[in-house]
């Protein structure tokens, strides 16, 4: 079969483990490489349909992140083990790696958003046996992941089942609370949308929709502000407040409630 990529990597079985899997493919929206990092389930060997949950990282991260740091796929694996949740693979992508962090949209002639919604998807389906016919396709994230998922969820919403995001940063500005790049280099000839206006534009044919933060986080005031005006606009949506902060602990206890709520409806 002919692949959609220039290059493509893939890790070889007996050097893998915990049941993740590391692949990097050439892409002219990255106008090079990016990488994905994937749980793929135990599963009979003629499954060829499981949904795909991408994951997106926050400022600083990269594909490793979300299962190096935040167990993701230990969390997925419990889930499924239990029967809590049916088999899904995990894709976790970089997001181009640009600056602390691209948040996943395009500029600088790099389209980090074409990359995640088009290239990740395509670049499984085509890789991974069990994911070979998936048509289903859910977008999570935190802190500038939560940005992206929630951004492009609503903006692209023929591509996915549901949305959910963590601590989410919600307007471009305050991506400067936590990078060294000056907004400008976000900004420069961009027409940036906030989330809500993200939402506004397809609010009749949005996928299901669900955001938590912590009370102790920075970005606690500007997810009650969305979630307000979401009400405001009768747009059918869960947000939930829980203890902690913008930390991995926080983050490490509440993706299983993002795994849980796309299983319900992929």
């Amino acid at each position: 079969m002919s692949s959609s990529f220039r290059t493509i990597e893939l890790s070889d079985a007996p050097f893998e483990s915990q049941g993740l899997r590391f692949l990097t493919v050439k892409t002219p929206n990255l106008e090079g490489r990016g990488d994905i990092c994937l749980y793929v389930p135990k599963v009979d060997k003629d499954i060829d349909n499981l949904p795909i949950y991408i994951l997106l990282h926050g400022v600083y991260g990269s594909a490793w992140i979300w299962a190096l740091k935040g167990g993701a796929h230990k969390v997925a694996e419990k889930l499924i083990n239990n029967k809590t949740i049916e088999p899904a693979i995990i894709a976790m992508p970089s997001d181009g790696l640009w600056g602390d962090g691209s948040a996943y949209y395009s500029h600088h002639s790099k389209n980090f958003d074409n990359w995640i919604v088009n290239d990740v998807v395509i670049a499984i389906k085509e890789n991974i046996p069990e994911a070979k016919n998936s048509n289903s396709t859910c977008i999570g994230g935190l802190s500038m992941g939560g940005y992206g998922a929630l951004s492009l969820g609503a903006k692209f919403p023929e591509k996915f089942k549901a949305i959910s995001g963590h601590s989410s940063i919600t307007k471009l500005e305050q991506m400067t609370l936590f990078v060294e790049e000056p907004l400008e280099e976000y900004t420069n000839n961009n027409d940036l949308p906030d989330v809500i206006d993200c939402i506004k534009s397809n609010q009749n044919r949005l996928p299901k929709l669900r955001f938590d933060c912590g009370v102790k986080d920075e970005l606690i005031k500007p997810n009650r502000l969305l979630h307000k005006e979401l009400n405001k606009l009768n747009i059918e949506h869960i947000y939930e407040e829980f203890e902690g902060g913008h930390e991995w602990p926080y983050w490490i206890k509440h993706v299983e409630k993002t795994l849980m709520f796309f299983d319900e409806f992929s």
